[in-house]
């Protein structure tokens, strides 16, 4: 199992006591690495994306990208690792509605280090149900050479702090 860690500032509280009132607007943190590895591109892309690109050397030396690139659905599962551990609630996370968007604007190759960055975009409370609110998120990977390899804006539903 990969330990990662804040680089720089975190939340004021944390993840087991984190809840709405503490993702606040325009404030942004990093969290990282993980490595990927070749060996863990191959086995996430023979069992979920058994593309040439992500699973046949010969192949995807011949491609785009001159070489094995991860499946973006593997990156995306890196972020939603970092993003699990660092970032969302453990005690008020309720679900998310979804995401608005999803961009792999570079491939991960082997042995790219990645970070996770997060920025409060939005922090709202619920108009329908005043004990949540809603916490719209732009979350990137970034690699060892900061080119971001995923964009994605997802949606959390967090509970309210309780009123003591």
């Amino acid at each position: 199992m990969t330990i990662t860690r804040a680089l720089g500032g975190d939340f004021a509280a944390p993840i087991d006591d984190r809840y709405f009132e503490d993702y606040v607007t325009d404030t942004t943190y990093e969290y990282g690495h993980i490595r990927v590895d070749e060996k863990d591109i191959l086995e996430f892309a023979r069992r979920f994306d058994p593309q040439p690109i992500h699973i046949d050397s010969a192949y995807a030396e011949k491609g785009p990208f001159q070489g094995i690139i991860a499946s973006g659905w593997h990156t995306g599962s890196i972020m939603m690792r970092l993003f699990a551990d660092h970032v969302l609630s453990r005690v008020a996370s309720m679900a998310s509605p979804g995401v608005d968007e999803l961009r792999w604007p570079a491939p991960v190759r082997p042995g790219d280090e990645l970070r996770l960055r997060v920025t409060i975009v939005e922090a709202r409370p619920s108009r329908s149900k005043p004990d949540r609110g809603l916490v719209r998120t732009r979350a990137e990977l970034l690699n060892q050479d900061d080119k971001v390899v995923l964009d994605t804006l997802p949606m959390s539903i967090l509970r309210r702090r309780p009123v003591t």
